[in-house]
């Protein structure tokens, strides 16, 4: 006895009906959204499914052999949907083929925008379905999480290289870069840079002008380097400079000249006109596996010696020179 069709349809949403002749008589509604506006009814089963397993399967007869087993099928459309099947034969040489998406579902729930509604109350499609949105939810939530911890992280590591009030890199990040320097193979120049002056700007017009200047000078130094050198507060109103792969004297002279004549320029503060200087003490190191702290204090001596020579000047480093620490 035949089902009815409502019953057919609520039970197994994925069926179709046969006739003895092969053609589809009866299609569920779930079948029915993925062909869309080709319906089957009328058509022969096998003109609109490829049996691919069991292979045997060319007509009605050997579609009726392969009652009781699984059959691997897939529609014959542009998306060739594969689907999971077994047949019942309803005894007049017809049959009854309940159908699935096997482990394509969340494919077909994609392609086909199905729902709950497009399969059996009981099928664990649906829970399966649950636990993969779940799933994907999750991994989501943890992608998010990560980017955010990834980003907090890399935040806080460039907080932790970075001067505060001037943005540039901070004696911490100096220091970790002229160690990578000092240990390669590549020549680089090294200016440490005071500002002259500087303690009259903050004695007479108090902490916040003298932060304007700072900040001023700061930014001519980021003005003047390349991608690739290095500027750093390392002091009060000290900064390290370093020139990647420079080791021409001239152009070294170049930049600290325009270092000099920038931060020489006048910056207006509270109606007033703040002036301060820069002395460069210079280093240009050509050979490898120097020490950083060798390095710096000959900045530093070489720092001294335009100080004593009349200040808003530079001077290269040469052998002989004392550091300020160690002047007497």
């Amino acid at each position: 006895m035949t089902l009815p069709m409502a019953i057919l349809n609520d039970l197994c949403p994925m069926h179709v009906v046969i006739d003895a002749s092969g053609h589809v008589r009866q299609t569920g509604p779930t079948l029915a959204k993925l062909v869309g506006d080709d319906p089957l009814e009328g058509t022969r089963f096998l003109e609109r499914f490829e049996v691919y397993r069991p292979r045997s399967v060319s007509g009605m007869a050997e579609l009726l052999a392969a009652a009781g087993r699984k059959l691997h099928l897939r529609l014959r459309d542009a998306r060739r949907t594969a689907m999971k099947g077994v047949l019942v034969p309803d005894g007049r040489g017809g049959a009854v083929v309940k159908m699935s998406f096997g482990m394509g579902v969340v494919d077909a729930v994609r392609d086909f925008a199905l729902t709950s509604r497009d399969f059996e109350a009981t099928d664990l499609t649906v829970e399966m379905l649950y636990l993969v949105e779940a799933k994907s939810a999750a991994m989501e939530a943890s992608r998010t999480l990560n980017l955010r911890l990834q980003g907090a992280k890399i935040a806080a590591e460039e907080r932790a290289y970075t001067d505060t009030l001037t943005g540039l890199r901070n004696r911490r990040a100096a220091d970790h870069v002229l160690a990578q320097a000092a240990a390669s193979d590549g020549a680089f120049a090294v200016l440490h840079v005071d500002l002259d002056f500087f303690k009259d700007v903050n004695d007479t017009l108090g902490h916040a002008a003298g932060d304007r200047m700072l900040r001023q000078a700061a930014q001519v130094m980021t003005d003047l380097i390349r991608k690739g050198d290095m500027a750093a507060r390392v002091g009060g109103d000290e900064f390290v400079i370093l020139l990647s792969g420079l080791s021409d004297r001239g152009a070294v002279s170049s930049i600290a000249r325009r270092l000099i004549d920038g931060i020489e320029k006048p910056v207006p503060f509270g109606g007033r006109s703040c002036t301060v200087s820069a002395s460069i003490g210079i280093v240009v190191v050509t050979d490898p596996g120097r020490e950083p702290a060798g390095i710096l204090a000959e900045a530093d001596a070489a720092l001294y010696a335009a100080k004593r020579a009349g200040r808003g000047r530079f001077c290269f480093y040469e052998p002989g020179m004392t550091p300020l620490a160690d002047a007497s």
